[in-house]
């Protein structure tokens, strides 16, 4: 902490004066943006840190929030720190002067551009309208497939959520599973729900819950949860869902013994191992959620989240920090890419060969995609999203109903 009040020149009285590096404040558990950081102040932005020197300290994700809230009232934040777990925090000190206004910066310094606004729009949504953090990690998800078993099935990608089910009950009908899922995770299967939510009322779905426009118990909302419990109960999702967890999941699929596989855009870097994947990356397929028919949603509005947040102190935002977030604008998409496999919502602005084409396929996805939503607990307290999550395996083997989980969910909705 000490090292932090320093580098940021903090007199805990006032505006913080110049700083004297690019401090950065990382969680430990992610090791992708410190080392892209590293290899671009060796690197593309030599300059930038000769000027102002990278100088990273890292602590416990676990540990983050009260690290940020004690930083924030010594007014002693770093100059680049990993916002908190919870959107709501990095609100809390966005509207208490804390932390720069980053669409006004990076307009400044005419870099906004190297945002993909798919990015944008999910950053604004988690952030009541405002680009809060950067997007140094962007994640879309959709439903991973394997190619092979719908080719031997005369399946093609569901365009509607009736095809999907129609193609579940084919594939039982042959002896193969056809989702996998992690029950004990539990939020692979709620985000079947949201996504089932998007499609049949539209983008604002969850924000009108949030909002307290709409309650999840309302007949809408319940039919979202019941069209998911409904392929748990015709066995879609295999024996003992609630008991695998997410290693086992991504196994079953990328082994071939499952055919569908709901999950994130990260999972590429799974997908792009041969250690793991069995089925072979040329036999991966990438399709979005399906559309509900007579839905308000679109199918091209990709659920996506950008991980943990990062951003920039207000008070230390100075020219030699802005040089710095310049550079990162323009390079550190493909750095990133290159380097890691990692996907960001930067712009790749180099030519980076991708690992394989699922990889080229969710990355022209990205670039295209305008207008993205949330995942189920995305707004929700952080008992919500806990009842939510644990609770999500009773809604697809059966000993809960549709109604008592959207009821279960929204008295923990309703006790924040």
């Amino acid at each position: 902490m000490v090292v932090l009040v320093s580098a940021c020149g903090g007199t805990g009285g006032g505006a913080a004066s110049a700083p004297k590096n690019f401090s950065y404040l990382s969680v430990t558990e992610n090791t992708t943006v410190r080392t892209a950081l590293t290899t671009l102040s060796k690197g593309a932005c030599t300059s930038a840190n000769e000027a102002l020197p990278l100088k990273v300290e890292t602590v416990p994700q676990a540990s983050l929030d009260q690290k940020l809230q004690l930083l924030a009232g010594q007014n002693a934040l770093p100059v680049q720190f990993a916002a908190g777990n919870a959107p709501a925090l990095t609100s809390k000190l966005y509207k208490a002067g804390q932390v720069a206004d980053l669409e006004k910066q990076l307009k400044s310094l005419g870099v906004y551009d190297q945002l993909e606004p798919g990015a944008v729009s999910t950053i604004k949504a988690l952030y009541g309208g405002k680009l809060a953090v950067l997007p140094y990690e962007y994640n879309i998800e959709g439903i991973f497939y394997n190619k092979k078993i719908f080719a031997a099935n005369g399946l093609s990608e569901p365009q509607t959520w009736d095809e999907l089910v129609a193609a579940a009950a084919k594939l039982q009908a042959k002896g193969v599973q056809a989702f996998s899922a992690s029950g004990q995770q539990g939020w692979p299967i709620t985000r079947l729900v949201s996504g089932y939510l998007y499609r049949s009322l539209g983008p604002d779905a969850l924000k009108d819950v949030a909002d307290g426009k709409a309650k999840l118990t309302d007949p809408q909302y319940v039919q979202a949860a019941q069209a998911v419990a409904d392929l748990g109960k015709k066995g879609y999702f295999g024996k003992g869902v609630g008991s695998i967890d997410y290693d086992t999941a991504m196994n079953q699929f990328l082994s071939g013994k499952a055919a569908m596989f709901y999950m994130g855009s990260w999972a590429l870097a799974n997908i792009a191992d041969a250690k793991q994947d069995k089925v072979g990356a040329d036999n991966v397929g990438f399709m979005p959620f399906p559309a509900v028919t007579g839905g308000k949603g679109s199918i091209g509005q990709y659920p996506s989240n950008v991980g943990l947040g990062i951003t920039l102190g207000a008070k230390t935002f100075d020219s030699k920090t802005g040089a710095w977030v310049s550079c990162i604008a323009k390079n550190y998409g493909s750095t990133a890419l290159k380097d890691q496999g990692a996907i960001s919502g930067f712009k790749v602005n180099s030519s980076v060969t991708d690992a394989n084409a699922v990889t080229s396929q969710v990355r022209s996805t990205i670039s295209d995609s305008k207008q993205n939503v949330l995942w189920f607990e995305a707004l929700f307290s952080t008992k919500a999203t806990t009842v939510s999550q644990t609770n999500a395996a009773s809604l697809v083997n059966g000993t809960m109903s549709a109604q008592q989980f959207m009821q279960t969910v929204q008295d923990a909705l309703n006790a924040q």
